[in-house]
């Protein structure tokens, strides 16, 4: 499999566990000591993996309302053999997210080290 083909998978498995709410699948495509970080609020808010999990599993699934997906891969990027940048957008309820991944291959398998996002209201 191409690092091309890799990190889109590890992006698509992303989106379906943002859309199911869940954190089995999210677990598979984040490293365990990614980060989660966001300046729309004051102060940053920046979440361990445990505890972005913790709020992932607590959320009502776009799924489950039948939300439509509008799931976008925008770009990747790569720096090099072991890193990789992605540029998604996903919408959650009425929230849609601007998502820059940054990506590390590490014992040959890809994973999200870094999760930094803007939010914005949808206007319906």
């Amino acid at each position: 499999m191409t690092a091309f083909a890799a990190v889109t998978e590890v992006i698509e498995t992303y989106f379906d566990g943002l859309y199911h709410a869940d954190t089995g699948r999210l677990a598979t495509v984040f490293h365990p000591k990614a980060i989660y970080a966001t300046a729309d609020e004051t102060p940053l808010l920046y979440r361990t993996m445990d505890e972005y999990f913790a709020v992932v599993a607590k959320r009502v699934s776009p799924a489950s309302r039948n939300e439509p997906r509008r799931d976008v891969l925008d770009s990747i990027e790569f720096a090099g053999e072991n890193t990789a940048f992605a540029r998604v957008r996903c919408s959650i309820g009425t929230k849609d997210f601007i998502d820059f991944l940054t990506l590390v291959r590490t014992d040959g398998a890809w994973s999200i080290m870094a999760k930094i996002f803007q939010i914005t209201e949808r206007v319906t």
